[in-house]
């Protein structure tokens, strides 16, 4: 234990907001953390000339403390200590800030039932989140509980998926938990029939990615499996997370810039939009 010393949660007052607080105080009580709850009140956009700005923006500050004022009554009810915060703009800037000047060690952040379309373009303010915060993020679905005692973790060699599988590990010894350690090759089905023996080098490769991260987890303690699958990344992450009950998946976050930050559709994403458990992205 001991993974964070503050948790930032985003709270808009939606349902899924509302478990991803109630998940961050479980998460506190085992980390021994501070919570830092944080709601946004995006930008008045409209015509100012028609309205007085004072009057617009006491508005949208009244709104955002009686959104907050939720978050202490649900703290109070649990017997939970916050700290509340209340901003005005742009909500994925401010979150990151906000993060930035708490120093919080972890983001927590809701997610909503998806239609098939929202599941592909998942909620623009989380995927900024995620593309510029340097801290890790925990999306958690509305439904959803955190729990640790089965981990999945996904690797392809790199230093992301390496400070993902370091912190997988770190929980998974610290709460009792086991590991499942999976490495995909994504690659389109044409590529079997023009070089079956390239497909065969990732697979080498990809067995020796989760070889690496097995023996880390055992010299930890940790009891682990390992997986290397072919097909469409998010979609053989999504199915063996379902098929192995897994609690949580943990993946890297690589680095993107400029207009890649603000794109959807990187496996990352896509988890997030199709799994049913929380997923944490991990910052190296």
């Amino acid at each position: 234990m001991g993974l964070y010393r503050k948790i930032l949660v985003a709270f808009d007052g939606s349902e899924s907001s509302v478990n991803a607080l109630l998940q961050a105080f479980t998460l506190a009580n085992d980390e021994k953390c501070w919570i830092t709850v944080a709601t946004i009140v995006p930008s008045y956009e409209g015509d100012l000339d028609l309205t007085g700005v004072k009057d617009i923006h006491e508005t949208l500050r009244h709104t955002g403390e009686v959104i907050s004022s939720k978050a202490k009554t649900i703290a109070d009810k649990e017997r939970a200590l916050i700290k509340t915060v209340v901003e005005e703009g742009p909500p994925f800037e401010k979150l990151v800030e906000i993060a930035e000047t708490e120093n919080a060690g972890i983001i927590v952040m809701g997610r909503r039932g998806m239609s098939r379309l929202e599941r592909a373009f998942v909620g623009s303010v989380t995927a900024r989140v995620i593309g510029h915060s340097t801290r890790d993020v925990l999306v958690v679905p509305e439904h959803a509980a955190i729990e640790w005692k089965n981990i999945l973790i996904t690797t392809d060699g790199s230093k992301y998926s390496e400070a993902a599988s370091k912190k997988a590990i770190a929980f998974a010894k610290a709460y009792g938990g086991e590991l499942k350690v999976l490495s995909v090759v994504d690659v389109p089905p044409e590529l079997n029939a023009e070089s079956p023996a390239t497909v065969e080098k990732l697979i080498k490769k990809a067995k020796g990615y989760v070889e690496v991260v097995k023996k880390l987890a055992e010299e930890a303690n940790v009891r682990t499996e390992t997986f290397v699958r072919e097909s469409e990344a998010y979609q053989i992450i999504t199915s063996i997370a379902r098929e192995q009950n897994v609690g949580t998946v943990v993946m890297g976050s690589h680095g993107r810039t400029g207009l890649k930050r603000l794109l959807m559709g990187s496996v990352t994403e896509k988890v997030i939009g199709h799994t049913l458990c929380p997923v944490l992205v991990v910052k190296p």
